[in-house]
């Protein structure tokens, strides 16, 4: 695999963290697919928590299934799941393993790969491309081929925020609140987001 020119991948420790602090923790790094059509890669800069208990909108909620398996497995592992028969959505597995927690990735600023990326969306606009978990998933040819794979290893994975160019952690204002797109448990204050961001989902 082809390393950025700084930065780390993200190893299993940083993800084995209190699910609610790893949706915060992701943002601002970036997630990078190097896939047969080459690199693709955009910074984290929106996600939302799901969990075990207390969260009805959680695929863990009624426990595992066949459709929710990989939600179980080990921090660091990729959930992907299928919305409404047509939409792929990327989650970063959190909570120890048989728990049930996972991170959405909701919204990516691109940094690599556009033109790949518009190719596979069929748009032109950078705000297009990666604004919303369905979006990021296909400007970045992730799909269900990708459910359950590590994110420690592979072609798929998490890297530390200056992996593609300077990055000052201090200077991304965090905001946090209601989780949206959802009827069940949208209240819970689960959704993050790095605020004045053009990226975000809307």
């Amino acid at each position: 695999m082809r390393a950025p020119a700084r930065g780390s991948r993200l190893g299993r420790s940083f993800f084995e963290r209190p699910t609610e602090e790893l949706a915060r923790a992701l943002l601002g790094c970036c997630l990078v697919h190097d896939g047969p059509a080459g690199r693709s890669a955009g910074r984290v800069v929106e996600t939302e928590a799901y969990l075990a208990e207390g969260d009805e909108a959680s695929h863990s909620w009624r426990g595992p299934s066949a459709r929710n398996a990989s939600m179980f497995a080990r921090p660091g592992t990729a959930y992907v799941y299928l919305i409404y028969g047509l939409h792929h959505c990327l989650n970063v597995v959190s909570a120890p393993e048989g728990k049930g927690e996972a991170v959405l990735l909701r919204a990516l600023e691109p940094l690599v790969g556009l033109e790949e990326m518009r190719a596979r969306r069929g748009r032109e606009g950078e705000r297009e491309l990666c604004s919303g978990p369905a979006k990021l998933t296909v400007a970045l040819g992730v799909g269900p081929e990708h459910d359950g794979v590590d994110l420690c290893r592979g072609e798929l994975g998490l890297w530390s925020p200056e992996a593609f160019g300077e990055w000052e952690a201090g200077a991304a204002q965090v905001a946090r609140g209601p989780r949206v797109g959802i009827r069940r448990a949208a209240e819970l204050p689960l959704r993050f987001w790095l605020e004045g961001s053009p990226w975000i989902s809307r």
